[in-house]
């Protein structure tokens, strides 16, 4: 695998960063740097900057909206992303419903939805876990039972509970997984389900996080009323887009560029200048292998998240591969606010959303590198559970990959 990069990819390269830098909004820069919580329009004014300039959804179709790009441009733009410390883009409609619609939807649902999902006028979530059902998704119990409405059109009748579910409070529209035969193998009675959040019966109830925020929801769906036409694929075939979808989710939350810029942070964080003491952390030996260990296990994900884009763009979809990326994804992104605060020592202690404060304007003590890295640390042991825990992924790869 070739690694070095052609002058046509650098011109790319330099588009990209010289784009970000002059369209990326101040105020949302402002909001990312004081740690601040995101608003729904937050998220969708860099959505619809890149939408716009048609650099929303990279890997789409080029019918729909996609660049068409190699694999190498789609890793230049995510590094420069990371780079700039620009948002990500939301997953739930670009990264996840919208691959399954364009690969298993009917040609309406496509015109339907995906020009909406690209141009941010319509804001997903992702109804699979329960109470019971997380790891062990299969075993989900909302169920959707189909009748004849007195319009003779067909519809399913859903009543169950999801929770988990991230930004469900800002959602239009959410995919849902139900199921549809309770009599069948579990993994063969679920199908999948596109749901409009606005339908009678449907209540959305914040979980507050550790750090303060609100970030997740349980939803609860009574008696929704949702026509079968709004059903991907066919009935009680659900798990088919259920694996499709989170196999695109799990190559997504590698997220080696963003590492590679929190393993930056870090460096920054244990120089000298951010010390009260002078004490510079890297010339502590111990704090010194933790990084170089932490460097050289992102160096090895890199090279596997590589050759995945590589195969991607060969026309493969991501196979058992993502699992891998998943993994140490996730341990990588746990261990950089491991050390993140470590390096913040005793400013690193947790605080909570609203205090201190000075009027409107929020502070903390010590280095503004430390501000956000008990809340971070803690937010961040979610990483190994969601789109499949870990523990999981390493049963698939010891099914798919080794055999066993």
């Amino acid at each position: 695998m070739n690694l070095d990069f052609s002058p046509e990819d650098l011109a790319f390269r330099d588009e990209v960063r010289a784009f970000i830098a002059e369209n990326y909004p101040a105020e949302l820069r402002a909001k990312v740097d004081e740690g601040d919580e995101m608003a729904k329009e937050d998220f969708l004014s860099w959505h619809r900057i890149l939408a716009q300039k048609g650099w929303v959804a990279p890997s789409w179709p080029k019918e729909w909206g996609g660049c068409d790009w190699s694999s190498t441009q789609k890793y230049l733009f995510s590094e420069e992303m990371a780079r700039a410390d620009a948002i990500a883009i939301l997953p739930f409609g670009v990264a996840m419903v919208a691959p399954v619609i364009y690969t298993f939807g009917t040609k309406e649902q496509k015109e339907r939805y995906l020009p909406k999902i690209y141009n941010g006028e319509e804001w997903w979530c992702q109804g699979y876990s329960e109470p019971g059902a997380g790891s062990d998704l299969a075993s989900l119990k909302t169920k959707a039972e189909r009748f004849t409405g007195d319009d003779g059109k067909e519809y399913y009748l859903v009543n169950g509970q999801k929770t988990w579910t991230t930004l469900a409070q800002h959602a239009d529209w959410g995919f849902f997984l139900v199921r549809t035969d309770p009599t069948a193998k579990i993994q063969e009675g679920i199908s999948f389900l596109l749901i409009d959040m606005k339908t009678p019966g449907i209540t959305v109830r914040p979980i507050i996080t550790i750090d303060g925020g609100h970030e997740v929801n349980e939803v609860w769906l009574e008696n929704v009323k949702v026509p079968v036409e709004n059903r991907v694929f066919e009935e009680n075939k659900g798990w088919t887009c259920a694996k499709f979808l989170l196999a695109h989710e799990r190559s997504g939350i590698a997220g080696v560029a963003r590492s590679k810029r929190g393993v930056e942070r870090i460096r920054e964080m244990a120089s000298a200048e951010y010390s009260d003491d002078g004490a510079n952390l890297l010339k502590d030996a111990d704090f010194k292998r933790k990084v170089a260990e932490l460097e050289i296990d992102l160096t090895a994900l890199e090279y596997t998240e590589l050759r995945v884009l590589a195969s991607e763009s060969a026309g493969k979809g991501p196979g058992p591969e993502s699992s891998l990326l998943k993994i140490k994804g996730t341990e990588i992104q746990q261990r950089i606010t491991e050390l993140a605060l470590e390096a913040a020592g005793h400013y690193g202690a947790p605080y909570f959303r609203g205090f201190p404060a000075d009027g409107d304007n929020m502070y903390s003590i010590g280095p503004d590198a430390a501000h956000r890295t008990a809340p971070n640390y803690f937010n961040t042991r979610k990483t190994s559970i969601y789109g499949g825990s870990n523990e999981i992924q390493r049963n698939i790869i010891a099914k798919m990959v080794l055999g066993l």
